[in-house]
């Protein structure tokens, strides 16, 4: 009955009302979370140490600060015991940090200048041994021959220069310089390029030239160099190459270069044909001119267009290259420009002159890093003013090609890079120019050998760079800087190939290299590369993870350090990601972070699965009762620490980074890391049930049931309970757990702890609040319903409702959705009704849980209820203290019960109260008939269950026709009202049911009796007509029958005759025909309910008796009245009946009235009638 009740009143509005309070108090618990723990809440949280607190909002700060941490600085790299070759070694020292700023000028430490010198003098012995002499020799020799010296520098200042480079003492430089000075001078050659001109001025008449060059010294006119002519242009090209040789006073001459325009020998008919290619007047002019010349004289002369005059001295010894102004005699304005390039070269063997300039270069070089004390990393090529005009005028001198310098460059500078290291920006321009005649085969044999025995010189200190990447601070300029270099010289250096047979990476030096053939050469500098970016990833991880690492000890350490890892890993990938990443890409396309991430994820999962599996093998386990009334036991000491769970974010967020850095890729061991901790969660989803347990217990004991604040109609342990769910929610959603099949698993377990929690805690809400709200006076001992009461009813409430919210936030829904997508939609259905079912279950049983506690806080009511009642009864119309009081007590609880619960639950304890009202009155009915009261008793009872009713019922309900006690009510009512009337209203009232049995009957085969009658004014005009289907009550099968009318109630018609029709023999339809009228008083015509019985019977043989054969009924407020003329006269087919049934409410109430005389003489003819 309560349960259809509360079914009816779940309308939509009530649905919404439920969503609107769930998020309230979400939204309220939302709030609390921001604000520090009131004295309530910490006593709440003491309990056990914060443990959901610890394990939700906690756990996610630590979270978002491991992520924050990231971008910390990394610990310093430990300086590896090598085992590399003393010059890898060398060149793997650890990188000088220098400010961004800095000239380049920075001077290593003093202390370092004694052993520099002595490694110079050593290297320049061992290189040179008895002929440095020799060299020195013929540098000075080209400095006192110079050609194209700069005239800021002296004689003197080189000579001094070369001899504090060379290290030679004055007595044998005096001797030496001796000797180059008596030596004959070198012959001096002029090397001239004839490149371009430009805007040279028009000579023909067709606004053209036909330029050539002739160039000649000075000095000796007669000997002329020309070039070839280009025809109809001002801008010729030409990059002819001519070689003029120089006397001993090269740097008194000058060069002439002119620029003519060639003139053809044509005759006066082939130019005039050029005369529709004249251009303007004036080239009109001019071939007219050249017309006339040509008919008068014949010649043909070559005309000049312009010249310029370069002096030898402005040309340096590294050669020239210019434009120069064409002029010419009486013009002041320019004729055109020339491009020229113009050097000096002497006779010496190719040989010969590559190793003196590699000699050269070397000592030097080393000259000038011991002098200036530049620092590490830092030379990039600038040789002061005077080493830059000995090695111009050597190489000028010795016809070296430019190419032939780079090449020897490349050779010496890599060798003095193992001692000291250069820029590698130095090696990286060099490679520029090395890298198309090396792919175009365009050098010697000699110098690819020289080239590719430097390179595997260099290739050490590149890769060590990066091995030793972390060294530097992540962002650093020059770091950056160096390693762009880097990467670009061995971009450069993996595009050629060097000769078959070359092994670039030996074993022994390269030991870190993984190596696709074993036992072959190795020159792959791709596969170097990777090989060093994951060296150097491994041996940066093992030492971190011996500085770090703890094998045995406290699991709180040891869960520790593994995070400590995982964060510096994690840095390192992220420092990679932001300044390393994309130069690796944009210059060797190598996906630097990617490598790192594959790297780092193998040697993760072999650190830390066996730690953690360990540690969650250690964890000890505990037993909860499955009755929710059984007593829990205590565990002493039955925590968790949040580090194995802080361990588990931290590696859900480093794998994150395997889909992003390698899209497609799904085979990383670190991808399994949630599995390791499948012990440990189900550990904690066991301690959190018993946490929330005793949470649970101890916050309904410290509940005050007062509201938490005047907009809510809940106490606080609701909201500590709310909060528990809320923490268990939020390490959920942390965990995120990547498998579809475990996740289901947890969360069907976290749904059905849940579960066990709301229902333990409305079973202890319940015991709390069932002794109170019993309060004394002076007059009685009774139940007073409280605010306590409501509280606790609402806190189940909310409690219950938020069940399904909160299965809906663990994201259940998704859950199964990805089940259906792994096995089978009949899996996931499967798995869905499971969780339904146990959520169902659950809010069913606190759904019943409400229900009793509603039905306790009626029955206490009963009581107050019973005593109004039987008070009403006996006092109704009487003055009464005590009706009043209880009146008062009805008032008072109805008005807390509608202050305090919200609409539903105030529904739900009406609906109770009124069925254990039912109950009373029914009890009340029995027992007060048993008792014989007078139908005075019941009537009072009545009247005051209408009073009663006026406060219980509202309005609305009473009219509702779905109100689940309508029925109920209405019967009660009735009985009450039988019982109440006197025996005579009693027993027309049985005739008033009769009748409308009758309106409802279809006939039992008595027959229809037809009657025609209406009234005018007083009088009754009654014509009984016939009778069809008689049921035969003779032996023949026939029926004697005549009809008997009664006016009923019978007392209200006394001195009214009761007409009866004439028998008509044997036959089952009898034709009566006959008319009566009955004249009635006005007060009889007007009787409440008056109805006319036609009796129909059976006359005996003898006449002595008559048998009852069946009646009917006609109500006078269906027959017509037809005083106003207004009246319709319709025929009345009365189906004819016998009572059949004695249980019906008035024969029941007539029964209890056994001294009543009338009540038993009307029992007997009823019987009679029924043929018992």
């Amino acid at each position: 009955f309560i349960l259809t009740t509360e079914n009816k009143h779940i309308t939509k509005a009530a649905i919404m009302d439920e969503e609107a309070m769930w998020k309230g108090m979400y939204e309220k618990i939302q709030e609390q979370k921001n604000q520090p723990a009131s004295e309530h809440q910490s006593i709440i949280q003491d309990l056990d140490g914060g443990f959901f607190e610890k394990f939700g909002s906690i756990l996610r700060q630590k979270s978002i600060n491991h992520d924050e941490s990231i971008a910390g600085r990394l610990e310093p790299f430990p300086e590896e015991e090598g085992v590399e070759s003393s010059y890898a070694a060398a060149h793997e020292a650890t990188i000088v940090e220098e400010p961004a700023d800095d000239s380049g000028n920075e001077t290593l430490a003093e202390s370092d200048s004694e052993e520099q010198q002595e490694k110079q003098n050593e290297f320049i012995e061992d290189a040179f041994g008895w002929n440095i002499e020799e060299l020195y020799e013929e540098i000075l020799f080209e400095i006192i021959n110079n050609i194209g010296l700069d005239e800021e520098l002296t004689e003197d200042s080189l000579i001094h220069y070369v001899q504090d480079a060379f290290k030679i003492s004055n007595e044998k430089h005096e001797e030496i310089i001796g000797v180059a000075r008596n030596k004959e001078p070198p012959e001096i050659c002029l090397n001239v390029e004839i490149i371009e001109a430009k805007e040279l001025e028009p000579k023909d008449s067709n606004g053209l030239s036909d330029p050539f060059v002739t160039m000649y010294i000075a000095s000796n006119p007669t000997h002329r160099y020309n070039t070839s002519v280009k025809s109809a242009t001002l801008d010729p090209v030409w990059e002819e190459h001519f070689s003029l040789p120089i006397d001993e006073n090269a740097n008194d001459a000058n060069l002439i270069v002119e620029v003519w325009d060639f003139d053809p020998a044509e005759t006066v008919k082939e130019k005039m044909n050029k005369v529709f290619d004249v251009k303007g007047v004036r080239g009109l002019r001019k071939l007219m001119k050249e017309i006339a010349v040509t008919a008068s004289t014949g010649k043909h002369d070559n005309e000049l267009i312009g010249r310029a005059s370069i002096p030898l001295k402005s040309i340096p010894a590294s050669g020239l290259l210019m434009w120069y102004n064409l002029d010419k005699k009486n013009k002041l304005k320019r004729q055109g420009t020339i491009r020229i390039r113009l050097n000096f070269s002497s006779q010496k063997n190719n040989q010969v002159a590559a190793q003196e300039h590699r000699h050269l270069l070397r000592i030097l070089l080393l000259h000038e890093l011991e002098s200036s004390k530049v620092a590490q990393y830092w030379w990039s090529g600038k040789f002061t003013i005077q080493g830059e005009a000995v090695l111009t005028q050597h190489s000028a001198q010795s016809s070296l090609s430019t190419t032939a310098q780079t090449f020897i460059q490349w050779s010496v500078y890599t060798a003095i890079h193992m001692d000291h290291p250069l820029a590698f920006n130095l090696f990286d321009s060099l490679l520029d120019k090395l890298v198309r005649p090396i792919q175009t085969r365009s050098v010697s044999d000699e110098e690819m050998k020289m080239f590719w025995e430097a390179t595997r010189k260099l290739l050490p200190s590149c890769f060590a760079v990066i091995r030793k990447i972390r060294k530097k601070t992540a962002g650093d300029k020059l770091a950056i800087k160096m390693l762009t270099d880097v990467l670009q010289i061995l971009s450069k250096i993996s595009m050629l190939e060097p000769p078959e047979g070359t092994d670039l990476f030996p074993t022994n030096q390269y030991s870190w290299i993984r190596r696709s053939n074993e036992g072959e050469p190795g020159w792959d500098i791709r596969e170097a590369l990777a090989s060093a970016v994951v060296s150097g990833a491994e041996n940066w991880f093992n030492s971190i993870k011996e500085g770090q690492f703890i094998q045995s000890g406290l699991d709180e350490d040891r869960l520790q350090n593994l995070i400590k890892i995982i964060q510096l890993v994690r840095s390192d990938i992220q420092r990679s990601i932001e300044y390393y990443d994309k130069i690796f890409q944009e210059v060797v396309h190598f996906q630097y972070t990617k490598e790192l991430y594959i790297t780092y994820e193998l040697k993760l999962a072999e650190l830390i699965k066996p730690c953690v599996e360990d540690i969650c093998r250690g964890l000890r386990r505990i037993a909860i009762p499955e009755s929710n009334n059984a007593v829990i036991k205590e565990y002493e000491d039955i925590n968790m620490g949040t580090t194995l769970f802080e361990l588990y974010l931290v590696l859900k967020r480093f794998s994150t980074l395997g889909p992003a850095l390698s899209p497609g890729e799904s085979n990383f061991a670190i991808d399994e890391y949630h599995r390791w901790f499948t012990t440990g969660v189900t550990h904690w989803l066991d301690i959190s049930v018993y946490k929330a347990l005793m949470r649970i217990h101890r916050a309904i004991e410290l509940d005050k049931l007062q509201p938490v604040d005047d907009t809510v109609k809940y106490s606080s342990s609701a909201v500590d309970t709310l909060a528990i769910f809320y923490q268990i929610k939020i390490f959920w959603q942390q965990l995120a757990w990547p498998d579809v099949e475990g996740a289901y698993i947890f969360v069907a377990k976290i749904v059905d702890d849940i579960c066990r929690c709301c229902v333990f805690y409305a079973d202890r809400m319940s015991a709390r609040v069932e002794n109170l709200g019993v309060v004394e006076n002076v007059y009685e001992r009774k139940f007073q319903v409280t605010q306590e009461w409501c509280l606790a009813i609402n806190n189940i409430d909310y409690i219950r409702q938020s069940l399904k919210p909160f299965a809906s936030e663990l994201g259940v829904d998704d859950i199964i959705a990805k089940m259906g997508d792994i096995q089978s939609p009949i899996e996931a259905d499967r798995c869905a009704e499971t969780l339904r079912a146990v959520l169902e279950n659950a809010i069913d049983t606190e759904r019943n849980k409400i229900l009793d506690l509603v039905e306790k806080l009626a029955k206490k009511m009963a009581p107050a209820m019973r005593r109004f009642l039987v008070e009403g009864a006996e006092l109704l119309q009487q003055d009464s203290n005590s009706m009043e009081r209880l009146m008062m007590y009805m008032e008072e609880s109805l008005y807390m019960l509608n202050s305090e619960l919200n609409e539903t639950n105030f529904e739900r304890v009406l609906d109770a109260i009124w069925g254990e009202l039912t109950t009373i009155l029914y009890e009340l009915i029995q027992s007060n008939l048993d008792k014989r009261r007078p139908p005075a008793f019941f009537a009072n009872l009545r009247d005051t269950l209408h009073v009663m009713m006026a406060s219980f019922k509202s309005k609305q309900n009473l009219e509702s026709e779905n109100a689940s006690d309508k029925e109920t009510l209405a019967h009660i009512e009735r009985l009450l009202q039988l019982h109440g009337y006197e025996t005579t209203d009693l027993i027309h009232q049985y005739y008033l049911d009769r009748l409308k049995e009758q309106d409802m009957h279809e006939g039992d085969g008595f027959g229809i009796l037809t009657v025609q009658c209406f009234f005018r004014e007083n009088v009754l005009e009654l014509e009984i007509m016939n009778a069809r289907n008689l049921k035969p009550m003779d032996a023949n099968g026939s029926c004697d029958s005549f009809v008997r009318v009664h006016f009923m109630p019978e007392e209200r018609f006394v001195g009214i005759a009761k007409p009866r029709t004439k028998e008509r023999s044997k036959t089952l339809f009898p034709l009566y025909d006959e008319k009566f009228v009955i004249t009635f008083t006005p007060e009889q015509r007007n009787v409440k309910d008056a109805i006319i019985l036609f009796s129909v019977k059976d006359k005996d043989l003898f006449g002595m008796s008559n048998q009852y054969l069946a009646e009917c009924y006609l109500s006078f407020n269906d027959i017509a009245d037809i005083s106003g003329e207004s009246g319709k006269i319709e025929q009345k087919h009365l189906i004819l009946t016998r009572p059949y049934r004695l249980d019906t409410d008035c024969v029941r109430a007539l029964e209890y009235r056994q001294g009543d005389k009338q009540a038993k003489d009307f029992l007997k003819k009823l019987r009679q009638k029924m043929g018992q």
